[in-house]
């Protein structure tokens, strides 16, 4: 079996020059940019997944007068950015719960990658802000450092889309004998009589 650490050595040599090659040069006299690195193309680019994610938030006023106006809050008083991703939380039908579940969870999941994409771009933008003392890895460990608190945002709300599924499991456990009281089971159809009067 031969040896391959030099092919790997090569391989990693060659990836660590390609990831230093997109970075901002700093020019360490001043503290600013390098004015290659400001004319390069590279210069300024960020993470690009390879899928996109849209979210629309409409704002109407319902014929409410000043109801849309610009301190975010709706014609009902709530939060315009909550009325866009969640329904009213209106829990009269084991129906309406599965919609405020399954909206809540979506709207977790769909907000958990948006931050965590956010907190990976947070990272590398202060990566590239030198370390005032001149550490080694420095600016990394500072960025690391506040970027975490985001990731965890991202966490936590992944974490609440969990909930929110468990919540509805959790309803139909609890409510069990309720909704089987209610819900219209699937009958044996009758088989067909025969009229024997009629001949």
């Amino acid at each position: 079996m031969a040896d391959n650490g030099s092919a790997n050595r090569a391989a990693n040599r060659r990836y660590r020059e390609s990831q230093h090659a997109g970075r901002p040069l700093i020019d360490s006299s001043t503290g600013t940019y390098a004015k290659s690195a400001m004319n390069s193309k590279n210069f300024g680019a960020t993470f690009a997944p390879g899928f996109t994610i849209n979210v629309n938030a409409n704002k109407t006023n319902n014929g409410v007068p000043g109801a849309a106006g610009g301190n975010g809050s709706g014609a009902n008083g709530r939060g315009g950015s909550a009325e866009a991703l969640l329904p009213d939380p209106d829990f009269s039908s084991p129906a309406r719960v599965r919609e405020y579940c399954n909206s809540l969870r979506a709207a977790a999941v769909t907000l958990s990658i948006q931050v965590a994409m956010g907190a990976e771009i947070m990272k590398g933008v202060l990566a590239a802000v030198p370390d005032p003392e001149g550490r080694p890895f420095g600016s990394r460990a500072r960025a690391a450092k506040v970027a975490r608190k985001m990731s965890r945002s991202a966490d936590a709300l992944r974490d609440a889309a969990k909930n929110a599924a468990a919540c509805y499991s959790a309803f139909q456990q609890e409510y069990e004998e309720e909704i089987n009281r209610v819900r219209h089971r699937a009958r044996r159809p009758q088989q067909p009589a025969i009229n024997w009067a009629e001949q």
